[in-house]
């Protein structure tokens, strides 16, 4: 299991590629896959290229749009000892790490509380953001090696030591099984 630190070292550590422009750029997710660790090609986890944004591209107000049909399992206890809940909701609601259910696609005000979950069910890999201006950056993969997508989004609310309520950012990162509880499928 990835705990917190795990899923951020290995996000901070990723490259990413952004195209940023008018019309939509394009990049790819898949650029760099790599394994999470040693054992059986049954236990390894492959990761897609993270991509993480902060701002000025992202400020309240952006949107991050995802294909119809994508699964939510918020991440419980993040910070502490991470697990899915039980219930997947459908892209764009879910719960927030306070329990408010909140529309995950529209980046909030800064101070909001984080928002984590395992994203699934992708009829194709890709998602695109869209900066309050109108600047977007559209991300693709090949859904069918990497069906699962780590949302992590940090707004400011977080006073743990390392955020001190000032990390403000939204990190994305395909996976070819679920990175939090690998061996439990999303329903």
């Amino acid at each position: 299991m990835l705990n917190r630190r795990g899923i951020l070292a290995g996000l901070a550590a990723s490259p990413f590629i952004v195209a940023l422009g008018a019309p939509a750029g394009t990049a790819s997710a898949a650029t760099r896959a790599r394994s999470s660790g040693a054992g059986t090609a049954a236990e390894t986890i492959v990761r897609g290229g993270a991509r993480r944004w902060h701002g000025p591209f992202l400020s309240p107000g952006a949107r991050l749009l995802l294909p119809a049909g994508v699964k939510a399992a918020p991440v419980e206890d993040y910070f502490t000892s991470p697990r899915l809940t039980r219930t997947a909701y459908a892209w764009p609601q879910m719960p927030a790490l306070d329990g408010m259910m909140v529309d995950a696609s529209i980046i909030p005000e800064h101070g909001a509380p984080s928002r984590v979950a395992v994203l699934s069910g992708f009829d194709n890999g890709g998602y695109e953001l869209i900066s309050r201006e109108g600047k977007a950056t559209r991300v693709t993969w090949d859904h069918r090696e990497l069906p699962y997508l780590l949302f992590v989004g940090e707004f400011g609310a977080t006073k743990d030591v390392g955020y001190m309520s000032k990390f403000f950012t939204l990190a994305l990162e395909p996976f070819s099984r679920n990175p939090v509880f690998p061996h439990t499928p999303i329903r």
